[in-house]
């Protein structure tokens, strides 16, 4: 399968709730499992059906590549929180000292990333590939992944959430060495 690039308009509007578990839907998760599993430079850590030109509400979610891959049909995002806070030690501010930001990409933005401020955590309620209804919170990068392909089936880019949050957007470029670097886009 081929993953669409923005501005495709499937990737602007509300994607359509599965109605029929069958083997059509079974088909489109593995291969939408195989473009994920091909998907390099970037590695991709979530695909939606919208980013292969289907108007359907479901993603799928690969973490690492030897993570299990997961399967959310229809979700839908109960609550959100944030993180519990920690009690400042020297250990903990030096590590917040030393936190890196972690830029947002998307499959179907090549090489553009920005700043997302997400929530720490989500309880979602989903249905899996033959239609079992699931309750499930997800805490840390996991919700991240999983909030950002939700955005997809509301038809929302990343960049949106970017520009909402008045944050940076930057190119990845390849420098003279092949390294990869990250250039500030005009806003």
């Amino acid at each position: 399968m081929k993953i669409v690039q923005a501005p495709h308009p499937v990737l602007s509007q509300k994607a359509k709730p599965v109605a029929t578990f069958d083997t059509a839907i079974t088909h489109l998760l593995h291969e939408m499992e195989k473009t994920l599993d091909t998907a390099t430079d970037p590695e991709g850590v979530g695909l939606a059906a919208p980013q292969v030109g289907k108007s359907l509400q479901l993603f799928i979610v690969k973490q690492t590549p030897r993570s299990p891959l997961l399967t959310f049909i229809n979700p839908k995002i109960e609550k959100v929180f944030d993180a519990p806070a920690e009690e400042p030690t020297p250990a903990s501010e030096k590590k917040a000292k030393r936190k890196s930001v972690q830029l947002e990409g998307c499959l179907s933005l090549k090489d553009v990333w920005g700043v997302v401020k997400r929530q720490h955590g989500i309880v979602l309620s989903y249905q899996d590939e033959t239609g079992k209804e699931h309750h499930k919170t997800f805490e840390g990068f996991i919700a991240t992944i999983i909030q950002h392909e939700c955005d997809h089936l509301e038809g929302f880019l990343f960049t949106k959430r970017v520009l909402e949050q008045k944050n940076q957007l930057y190119r990845s470029v390849r420098n003279a060495d092949g390294e990869t670097e990250f250039e500030e886009i005009a806003l």
